[in-house]
């Protein structure tokens, strides 16, 4: 009868043990280890005393080809979550990896885990293998999972990550939701007063000339810009993108990224929306990894190459010195200037009571509510002003348009008269 090596978290003493059954086939000897009370990890049919379990003959461990580009995080993300209930209803690890492996579309993604698949069936730890794509799962998500495996809780673990990045995600389309409506307006409403000024002002300029009329100050105002319009128009083009490009090179550097994100933080409204969208980041990202067991020096370094906010990610930086110097972490947050009192304060009541992991979480969630409110409140004042904006340059256009016609008129009805 055939030997079965296995990894099983053992709830009693709540440790992971490595020990054999003898049974005729995989689910039965799954079936037997649940009979001991024990949770199957994994489970791998022995292939002799000196070969590695599972191992394929001449198959070397470890590879070192990565690929993942252009991955949708929402694919990782029902990955993750799907990967958690398997875990939970005590499927092997392998057998779970493969049930996922089959279910996915052909591209990158299905590739990628079908090489994490065989490399956990020939004995590597799964954040090992998965270590191996960052670009699908990044230095945060192969973290947690190295901390599930080594307390022997992968399936917890997993469950919290999916959490974590669905809020996460939910957060993000928020503040992206709330950009592309004004977005969207301004650039239709550009593209309409583009098209009046470059092809309906200078068929009325050629009206008025005709007439011989004297033009109004107004009047005469529309028609310069229009005729800049008409004439400079690619090179207003060219200035827009080339600012874009300027600001996106600018933002890779150090200092320029510091200079952009603290203008960004300082913007009215958005700068709000930013902020605290940045500080409930934070605060999920570090007591999702605190929480899961994860070393809090290490937390922090995780946490600050998972922030893209500059400014954040250098108040991280100096909270993790602080911490290792022996201090506190809630004073550099203070410096940092992005959080508020009230933050740093229950921060600092979490970390007095030891409790920090807790509190942390606590403060991610209030700060999810404020990002809805923010931007409900954002949209309550950005579809009045856009109406107004877009009704006084429409009124601009009409009046100074239609000023010398009045004024035909009236010398029309004095010489009627």
């Amino acid at each position: 009868m055939p030997t079965f090596a296995f990894k099983a978290h053992d709830k009693r003493s709540n440790k992971e043990i490595s020990d054999s059954v003898d049974a005729p086939n995989q689910m039965e000897a799954i079936a037997a280890i649940k009979r001991l009370g024990y949770l199957p990890i994994e489970v791998k049919e022995s292939k002799g005393k000196s070969g590695k379990v599972g191992a394929r003959p001449g198959e070397k461990k470890g590879f070192t080809f990565s690929f993942g580009g252009g991955i949708k995080p929402a694919v990782v993300t029902l990955f993750t979550r799907q990967l958690s209930t398997l875990q939970d209803a005590g499927l092997p690890i392998v057998q779970s990896l493969q049930i996922l492996t089959n279910m996915q579309r052909p591209g990158l993604f299905k590739a990628s885990l079908g090489k994490v698949t065989d490399e956990v069936q020939s004995g590597t730890m799964l954040s090992e293998a998965m270590s191996r794509f960052p670009k699908i799962w990044d230095r945060l998500y192969t973290n947690l999972v190295k901390a599930g495996e080594t307390a022997g809780a992968l399936d917890v673990i997993l469950r919290r990550l999916a959490e974590f990045r669905e809020k996460s995600q939910r957060l993000k389309k928020k503040v992206v939701g709330a950009l592309i409506y004004p977005i969207a307006v301004l650039t239709i409403a550009s593209s309409i007063l583009t098209f009046i000024m470059v092809f309906i002002v200078p068929k009325f300029e050629q009206i008025f000339k005709e007439l011989g009329i004297t033009l109004p100050d107004l009047t005469l105002f529309l028609i310069g810009f229009s005729r800049f319009m008409s004439n400079w128009w690619w090179a207003l083009l060219i200035a827009l993108v080339g600012f874009i490009i300027f600001v996106k090179v600018f933002r890779q550097t150090e200092k320029g990224g510091n200079i952009v994100d603290r203008i960004l933080l300082r913007l009215p409204v958005l700068g709000g929306i930013i902020k605290k969208s940045s500080v409930a980041r934070f605060t999920r990202t570090l007591g999702t990894l605190v929480t899961s067991g994860v070393g809090f020096l290490d937390a922090l370094e995780i946490t600050k190459s998972a922030t893209p906010n500059i400014v954040v990610r250098n108040a991280i930086a100096d909270v993790r010195e602080s911490v290792k110097e022996g201090e506190t972490i809630n004073e550099p947050l203070r410096r940092s200037g992005v959080f508020d009192d009230i933050v740093v304060n229950m921060i600092k009541v979490g970390e007095e009571t030891g409790e920090l992991d807790k509190m942390l979480i606590k403060i991610a969630d209030t700060y999810d509510e404020e990002v809805d409110s923010a931007v409900a409140a954002m949209m309550a004042l950005l579809e009045p002003a856009l109406i107004v904006f877009m009704g006084g340059a429409v009124g601009f256009i009409v009046i100074a348009l239609f000023m010398p016609l009045i004024k035909i008129i009236e010398e029309l009805g004095k010489q009627t008269g």
